[in-house]
């Protein structure tokens, strides 16, 4: 793995922070989560679950080479907001797991090319407000005002919602595809990547999952740091109301990540100038279950040489891992 180190960028500050491999394998998770975290996230995947998520799917967009049916699909999620996204099912019928797959903050316009499992169908929802599918009165959908919304209390953050609708996505997956109950996996990327460490934890119907450059992880090393994107934007409104650290202690990853116990494999990144690696580092080193690590020299800066490199070969990784 390259010194990234060494490689010229426009920030004006050190995506690596500082921090070498060693360093960042000894970050922790906040020294302390709220005392009722378990509950109010148990609280809120039950009000979840209670949903009539009453799935419909659209005509056939697309007919991948590899034989997979694409269709738009819609759901309810909890708060009474219908999200929207995309349905893929084998042409052939032979479906022996389930996938849920998540977006970073920009959203999602597309699913995914091809799934990284054979005989697998997938659902890749939209979250609230972040792209044009899922757009919703009073949601911000710029991610700099997104991770603001509601973010004065831990009962209107939008963050909880956004998990909500993973465990949405899932209910209506297995509704529009029995089969996907046989083993239910999750992956996510940045945004994606942190709000599945919030959800999964909470829901037994997943069995795995994959989360790369998790996004949320370590609030109060976070707000130190400087960054570009949506953590920006946190870190500017801690900085005139640090009372926010309340509410952040309840979605954060890392203290979630202390009860996420099935195998999880995460691919953080060295020198990430969005999602600082050292809030990274602190979701995997708290995961309570098995897991694997797959470290990637950049996060967030395509520029950098080897960054079409090691997307191919963690791809490749995340096949072996899930399947």
């Amino acid at each position: 793995m390259n010194d990234s180190s060494t490689w010229p960028h426009p920030f004006s500050f050190d995506p690596t922070y500082g921090y070498d491999l060693d360093s960042l394998l000894a970050v922790e998770p906040p020294a302390q989560a709220p005392h009722d975290f378990v509950e109010f996230w148990a609280d809120l995947h039950e009000r979840a679950l209670e949903v009539d998520v009453r799935p419909q799917v659209g005509k056939r967009v697309h007919l991948t080479d590899n034989g997979l049916d694409v269709r738009p699909v819609s759901f309810n999620s909890l708060g009474g907001v219908r999200l929207h996204g995309w349905l893929a099912v084998p042409t052939d019928g032979g479906v022996e797991r389930g996938l849920v797959v998540g977006h970073g903050y920009s959203g999602r316009k597309q699913p995914d090319p091809q799934l990284p499992v054979p005989r697998a169908a997938a659902i890749f929802p939209v979250a609230r407000g972040l792209g044009v599918p899922s757009v919703l009165p009073g949601i911000p959908s710029s991610p700099d005002r997104h991770v603001l919304h509601g973010i004065e209390s831990r009962d209107t953050y939008v963050h909880g919602g956004c998990a909500a609708d993973v465990w949405c996505a899932a209910t209506a997956l297995l509704e529009l595809v029995p089969q996907t109950g046989e083993r239910l996996d999750y992956v996510g990327n940045s945004f994606g990547g942190g709000i599945g460490a919030l959800a999964l934890p909470w829901d037994a119907r997943f069995h795995s999952a994959h989360l790369s450059l998790p996004s949320f992880g370590n609030h109060p090393l976070r707000v130190t740091l400087p960054c570009v994107g949506s953590g920006a934007a946190v870190r500017d409104r801690y900085m005139t109301n640090p009372e926010i650290l309340e509410v952040l202690a309840y979605f954060d990853a890392a203290n979630a990540a202390r009860h996420l116990r099935i195998p999880v494999q995460v691919a953080p990144a060295l020198f990430d100038p969005t999602v600082p690696p050292p809030g990274q580092f602190a979701v995997f080193n708290a995961l309570a279950g098995p897991k694997e690590l797959h470290p990637v020299t950049v996060g967030h800066f395509h520029e950098h040489p080897s960054a079409e490199r090691e997307h191919e070969e963690l791809l490749r990784a995340r096949t072996r891992f899930l399947t």
